[in-house]
């Protein structure tokens, strides 16, 4: 079997997974890693990222070195050769509140033969019958509604987070007999981070004739600080560290991700906008060095309230 990229996973009412909450819904908690897959070809073990092959030459944060040592992955594969693990390799992102001995594992978040993705009840007891480490839902819900999956976000979404420490990532909706309008099954996704944004951050914009900018307007609703902190971290992961020559891979990158996986969302919920993407890029760009100061150079402002309150400090 040849290296095959995960499916994008998309925003949750959003055009691609249009009433997925319909039928039976598995929540699974959303763990902030990096993505990484493993599989058998010709009898090897093989490993991959988000986006490519690994070799131990060019690995991703150590994924293939573990992978290869790791006896519960390879019993189950030489048992499952038709099968491929899709997982999270807990490594340091934004998100730094795991439990210390979560970091550096496997988690397993769904199991492929060939294109199809096999049934939690189904990949589940293999799982467990070979010892390998994989994610379990928060809950199992029929005719979900959104207000009721907000709730997952703060009230039961903290799989291996710390006691007292918050919560995780997000949540994932999988609902297997679900296809979109197109034939496709996909999963659908809320990330903690971008939901608070949406719903308590009021930002600045420019205004023309009293109307936002379209291209602000983007910005504003899918360049969100959450995407651009994990597109950091990746970054820093994969290339053993952060030096300021690797700005200008931040800054195509982040714009890359925006234009590749969100401009059929923007394009609905903006109801196909005039856009000039050299003004589109140029506040990308604003927009990452605000969220980001310090990678540039700049002090961070700490906006001190009226209130007494802890000093915390900032990284």
């Amino acid at each position: 079997m040849p290296f095959r990229k995960y499916q994008h996973i998309e925003r949750f009412g959003t055009e691609g997974v249009l009433n997925i909450e319909l039928g039976e819904n598995y929540v699974f908690p959303k763990i902030d890693g990096t993505n990484a897959s493993v599989w058998l070809e010709d009898g090897e073990l093989r490993c991959g990222s988000r986006n490519r092959e690994l070799s131990l030459d060019n690995d991703n944060a150590g994924f293939m070195a573990f992978a290869i040592s790791n006896g519960p992955v390879r019993d189950f594969l030489v048992s499952n050769p038709n099968l491929r693990l899709y997982g999270e390799w807990l490594v340091p992102h934004s998100l730094k509140t795991y439990r210390d001995a979560a970091w550096r594992k496997f988690y397993v978040f769904d199991v492929y033969c060939e294109d199809d993705p096999l049934h939690y009840t189904e990949y589940q007891p293999l799982l467990e019958q070979h010892g390998v480490e994989y994610i379990p839902p928060i809950a199992i819900v029929k005719n979900m509604t959104y207000e009721g999956l907000v709730g997952y976000l703060e009230e039961k979404n903290n799989y291996l987070i710390k006691d007292g420490e918050g919560f995780g990532e997000g949540v994932v909706v999988k609902n297997y007999e679900y296809t979109n309008r197109r034939g496709d099954r996909k999963w659908a996704k809320i990330v903690t981070a971008e939901f608070k944004e949406k719903a308590h951050k009021a930002m600045g914009a420019p205004l023309v004739n009293g109307v936002k900018m379209a291209e602000q307007e983007i910005v504003d609703q899918w360049c969100t600080g959450a995407l651009i902190e994990k597109t950091f971290a990746k970054i820093r992961n994969e290339e053993d560290g952060w030096t300021s020559r690797k700005i200008p891979k931040l800054l195509s990158c982040v714009y890359y991700d925006l234009i590749t996986e969100e401009m059929w969302d923007i394009t609905k919920g903006l109801k196909n906008p005039t856009v000039n993407f050299k003004t589109l890029q140029h506040l990308v760009q604003m927009k990452i060095k605000s969220e980001l100061p310090e990678v540039f150079g700049y002090p961070r402002i700490v906006v001190q309230k009226e209130e007494p309150c802890q000093n915390t400090a900032e990284a």
